[in-house]
């Protein structure tokens, strides 16, 4: 994949409903959008890594860190919409897969943005991951999306209801700790064309009632393969998941370089 050119774009905005300011938000002395870019910037997988807010304040401090920013458009929905305006761009130009990294996922690992981006390689127009769902309480959660796949890694359905629904009791937890219950997890990769495509599709009706942009490209006829993961720790995205990514990170430092 060396010879590959992979490009990862950091969406990151300031507006956040259950976490105010969340990219600014310190957690062991950094804001969580530095976290990020320092884990993301040492993945070989990615030739480029660039962060792209809507917000000046946030370009500011991205730029003290030495981080690559582009201030994009206020005007956009999602994240996916402001990866897609900094891959359209002349000097990010040229790249075969363009992976949207998570600017609240501060322990994710190179192997999943690498098995995203190698399923775009291999011939799918989106890639994205995901892990066992494990727990019973995750499962039935509507904040954990779930989603159901073929055989051949092709992605059926991405749900924030219990899927597969299992008609004769819930699964026990031997069952959820394999497919086919698996939990989604938000690192997508895209071939170009796929993420001009995206973006430039209407709103659907399954992504209104869900709340889940990738049922529009899904409900499209995009391909989007799914590959399977170990978990990693979680995002932030509430005051609770900041308190305890807090206390990893400061563990981490006490025991490791502060470079992350």
């Amino acid at each position: 994949m060396a010879v590959r050119r992979v490009l990862g774009v950091i969406p990151a905005r300031l507006g956040s409903e259950r976490l105010p300011r969340k990219p600014l938000h310190r957690l062991a002395g950094r804001p969580l959008i530095e976290w990020v870019w320092r884990r993301v910037a040492n993945f070989g997988v990615l030739d480029n890594v660039v962060i792209a807010t809507d917000a000046q304040e946030i370009a500011d401090v991205c730029s003290a860190i030495g981080a690559n920013v582009v201030l994009t458009s206020e005007l956009h929905r999602s994240g996916t919409d402001r990866v897609a305006e900094v891959a359209s761009r002349e000097e990010y130009g040229g790249y075969e897969v363009i992976v949207n990294v998570q600017g609240d996922e501060p322990f994710l690992e190179e192997s999943h943005v690498s098995a995203a981006a190698r399923l775009v390689l291999d011939g799918w127009e989106v890639g994205t991951i995901a892990a066992p769902v494990a727990e019973a309480e995750a499962w039935r959660n509507p904040g954990v999306v779930k989603v159901v796949r073929r055989e051949d890694g092709a992605a059926l359905y991405f749900s924030r209801a219990p899927i597969p629904f299992k008609r004769d009791g819930e699964p026990r937890e031997s069952e959820l700790s394999r497919q086919p219950y698996l939990r989604h997890m938000g690192v997508y990769a895209y071939s170009p064309a796929a993420l001009r495509r995206w973006v430039s599709l209407p709103e659907s009706e399954l992504e209104r009632i869900e709340k889940l942009e990738q049922l529009r490209a899904l409900e499209a006829g995009i391909r989007i393969g799914v590959a399977l993961v170990t978990p990693a720790a979680g995002g932030v995205d509430t005051v609770e998941d900041a308190s305890r990514a807090e206390s990893i990170l400061k563990s981490h430092v006490s025991k490791h370089s502060p470079r992350w």
